[in-house]
């Protein structure tokens, strides 16, 4: 038997925790047009897997198609056709265009618009791909639908449960907090277990053509990385100025529009007051940015919004009980302690040491702290609950 020659089957459950071979188990791979994806493509065809791939056009931005590190444009999805027709299996684009736009680039400057800051992958796996796209795999027949996401799922006493990917660099949990259970039933990860070293390992011994694609950097549908022009692409006049406002009241200058802020930034303000000022609040309404020291930006608890519960039992249960909770707000920060709670007649959580760099419009995503890998939802933050009182009067 070759390296790329399926084993035969002999019974039992196959790699992808179904019961029957390969050959009679029809599998849907997205593919983006990167290494990943493209890998998991190759890995499950070599199984001897009846794989379609699919690829989603999701937007078209002119100079942003031939922009190396960004997802789903032009060059990608020429990509992605080459690896289908390299490993043998049918491929299929489909227009997602408008459901894009709609779900998740509206949603966007949206987002920034109300003062928050927006996590617009989180929205693309939550509406695009994990609702849109598993509808098609599942009418054309799919048993699964795989994708090259760095997380794990495995098989729980309860059903299946979601955990953090075993290579930490890499792993994509944050991002795939929304995952529900009826999904997860439906979605498979094969590189979960995987480090990148090795997926680039595969992507060379199958002969990809993207075996030296760079990884995909930036939000796809903003170049270079120019949040405020997409949002007043989108929303004309959304860039009106007012006040940059102390804590303590004093105006310090002029802004050019609240979408060119974010809570914890630094740099960029265009102001000088002799002390390091973060932006600790936006107040959207009033076309204010409220500023402040380190401190300001410390908070005791958050309140969150389009909660998923993946845990023991209903999210209101494990919320009155006070179960304890590691806490991550940012994609780059590490999980904090914490516990869940209940006030004002909704769940919230509560830090066990104040937490900083909450922003509204972020992901507040939660895991056992048993081991610390499984992940039993989250939400997005509607709104922080500040250790400083100054920031919640102002």
């Amino acid at each position: 038997m070759t390296e790329t020659q399926p084993a035969a089957w002999t019974g039992g459950l196959n790699s992808l925790g179904f019961a029957k071979a390969p050959a009679d188990t029809r599998v849907v791979a997205a593919m983006s047009g990167g290494v990943d994806s493209s890998v998991v493509a190759a890995m499950l065809k070599a199984e001897g897997y009846d794989v379609i791939g699919i690829t989603l056009q999701l937007y078209d931005h002119g100079a942003a198609i031939e922009k190396k590190g960004a997802c789903c444009a032009g060059q990608d999805i020429h990509d992605a056709r080459n690896v289908a027709a390299q490993i043998g299996i049918p491929h299929y684009v489909l227009d997602y265009e408008s459901k894009f736009r709609e779900q998740v680039m509206e949603d966007f400057a949206d987002t920034y618009l109300a003062g928050s800051t927006p996590i617009p992958c989180i929205r693309c796996n939550q509406t695009v791909k994990f609702s849109d796209l598993l509808k098609t795999a599942k009418d054309l027949g799919a048993d699964c639908l795989a994708t090259g996401h760095y997380i794990r799922r495995t098989e729980g006493p309860d059903g299946p449960e979601l955990h953090r990917a075993a290579d930490a660099s890499r792993d994509q949990s944050y991002f795939l907090f929304a995952t529900t259970r009826e999904q997860l039933d439906f979605l498979r990860f094969p590189l979960g277990d995987l480090p990148k070293t090795e997926v680039r390992d595969l992507a060379d011994k199958f002969n990809l053509p993207v075996a030296a694609k760079p990884d995909s950097q930036d939000i796809c549908f903003v170049p270079e990385g120019s949040y405020a022009s997409v949002v007043e692409k989108l929303r004309p006049g959304s860039g009106r100025g007012g006040d940059i406002v102390h804590l303590d009241g004093t105006v310090l200058g002029q802004h050019e529009g609240v979408i060119h802020y974010t809570i914890g930034q630094r740099r960029g303000l265009g102001i000088a007051t002799g002390e390091p000022i973060f932006v600790v609040k936006i107040d959207a309404p009033n076309r204010r940015v409220i500023v402040g020291p380190r401190e300001a930006l410390l908070t005791s608890g958050l309140f969150l919004e389009e909660l998923n519960w993946l845990g023991k039992g209903s999210l209101e249960d494990a919320a009155k009980a006070g179960v304890p909770v590691l806490v991550r707000v940012r994609s780059t920060r590490p999980p904090v302690p914490g516990r869940l709670g209940w006030k004002d007649d909704t769940p919230v959580i509560w830090f066990d040491e104040p937490e900083e760099g909450v922003a509204r419009g972020q992901a507040a995503v939660l895991y056992d702290p048993e081991g610390g890998t499984r992940i039993l939802g989250g939400g997005f933050i509607r709104r922080s609950i500040p250790a400083d009182a100054r920031v919640e009067a102002a």
